[in-house]
């Protein structure tokens, strides 16, 4: 009877282990997805484009 309890207690640990780590990966992944969502509202819907500014110059004609 004894191994039967000590099964159950190590079970009922195993299950509140689950849903520790469970709820943490769904707190990981709503704040991921808030992450994503501000930044995706921030640079509008076609992305972040850099824009380079090159100074043109032109050699002179002899």
């Amino acid at each position: 009877m004894f191994e039967y309890e000590m099964h159950q207690l190590r079970a009922a640990d195993l299950a509140r282990e689950a849903d520790r780590r469970r709820l943490l990966r769904q707190a990981r992944e709503a704040k991921a997805a808030r992450r994503a969502e501000r930044r995706s509202a921030r640079h509008g819907t076609e992305g972040r484009v850099r824009r380079v500014q090159r100074k043109i110059s032109f050699t002179r004609a002899a």
